[in-house]
């Protein structure tokens, strides 16, 4: 975009040079990937400059978007997992201190993207109106506004909420400490949180627990929903839904996914009827959904399809009697907005933000409860007619509210508001 001052007035209307900053970006490692991805077409689309900074994995983006990648050590890529693939980085400070803190259980990457990005903007003094952070929250993309860049950020789900979780979960004092040590990073983006001016998240549940758990003013923070990619996600017309067939898009070992849940209330269904259930991905190798799988019993009523490529979901949504969406919690819920885009009915959890995207259109049970679960479920396998009724009004709810042309307009209305109060 070129390097001009980074004040320049940018009044109600006139485009706006964005910069989207994001320590990770891959569609594949998460919904901060497919946010990238969706926000910056949608905001070029209504007619703004848009460039894109990341580390790795770098995000997947439409060909005319300018992406300047900033590398990393890229120690969590399963190709090279934990490993240093050129041992001449490890001479570089920034590169060791990655290198030790993930080989001490740390999750480093926000800090040192961080610390990266303040020395590009430093060196280039590139020409944005505004930065959008993608929840690094770190010290190094605070300074930003010491150079004097407007700042937004946006906080997809208070992650306070997944280490609470986790430390449940964990079994013994060893794996808590471990869970501590992996979540240090949340004392930073907890103190850079509080001293960011405009913050964006994506449910008025998010927001409810942000300003709680970070102790952010409620004034400080904007709602805008993500939209649902409508050129993936749709009916398959002429396709026939597969009876007593239930279809997950989430295959984590985390315990925040309530995976486990569900395979209790597989496991109770099996015994009085024929059932199956497809999830879209691959557990760990003998982790914890892969044991449960095994000493429940379910090696034949449960398969895992790998990793498939986006245009896949469509097809397997359209065979699926149902999606079931077992979260503890979810910022927003995109496997549930995405199922209601494809016609599925959906049954799913009350856990955070998706009883605001499934509305009406689905049924919802308390988080954390198979029996609960499993009673839904066997209530809409033995109701075709409300299948059908549910299905199409998931897929009319999104085509109405869930739009990444309105999440950009609302967007930039947040940008143009810090711009104002930069001046």
């Amino acid at each position: 975009m070129g390097s001009t001052d980074n004040n320049t007035k940018c009044p109600d209307g006139e485009p706006l040079r964005v910069c989207l900053l994001s320590y990770r970006g891959n569609p594949a490692s998460g919904g901060q990937g497919v946010y990238i991805r969706h926000l910056s077409k949608a905001l070029v689309e209504l007619g703004h400059q848009v460039e894109i900074i990341s580390g790795p994995p770098y995000p997947q983006l439409d060909d005319h978007l300018p992406l300047i990648k900033l590398p990393g050590l890229d120690l969590y890529n399963p190709e090279h997992l934990f490993k240093v693939t050129n041992k001449k980085k490890l001479l570089n400070l920034l590169n060791l201190y990655e290198y030790a803190s993930m080989c001490t259980g740390g999750f480093p990457e926000p800090f040192t993207f961080g610390v990266r990005a303040y020395r590009h903007f430093r060196r280039f003094r590139p020409a944005y109106d505004i930065v959008h952070d993608n929840q690094c929250l770190a010290y190094g993309v605070l300074a930003l506004q010491s150079l004097g860049y407007p700042l937004v950020t946006t906080i997809h789900h208070p992650v306070t909420i997944d280490r609470q979780t986790e430390l449940l979960a964990a079994g013994s004092i060893l794996k808590k400490i471990g869970v501590r040590r992996w979540y240090s990073f949340l004392g930073m983006q907890m103190r850079v949180s509080r001293r960011m001016a405009k913050i964006i998240t994506v449910s008025q549940a998010s927001k409810k627990d942000i300003c709680r758990d970070y102790r952010i003013k409620h004034e400080s923070i904007a709602v805008v929903m993500n939209g649902i990619d409508a050129e993936l996600f749709h009916p398959l017309p002429g396709w026939e839904r597969e009876k007593d067939h239930l279809l997950v898009t989430n295959s984590a070992d985390t315990p925040l996914k309530g995976l486990g849940y569900l395979m209790e209330a597989l496991a109770s269904i099996k015994k009085k009827r024929s059932i199956r259930l497809t999830i879209i991905g691959q557990p760990k190798k003998d982790g914890y959904i892969e044991n449960l799988v095994r000493n429940l019993g379910l090696g034949e009523t449960v398969s895992f399809t790998g990793r498939i490529e986006p245009h896949q979901f469509a097809h397997y949504y359209a065979r699926a009697t149902m999606a079931v969406i077992p979260s503890l919690y979810e910022g927003f819920g995109m496997p549930a907005g995405e199922a209601m885009s494809c016609g599925v009915p959906v049954v799913a959890t009350s856990g955070g933000a998706l009883p605001e995207v499934v509305g009406d259109a689905g049924i919802i049970v308390p988080p954390g409860d198979s029996g609960a679960l499993e009673r839904a479920i066997s209530s809409l396998l033995d109701n075709p007619a409300l299948q059908v009724k549910l299905g199409q009004a998931g897929l009319e709810r999104v085509r109405s509210l869930f739009n990444w042309r309105v999440a950009a307009e609302k967007t930039v209305a947040v940008y143009r508001e810090a711009i104002d109060a930069n001046r």
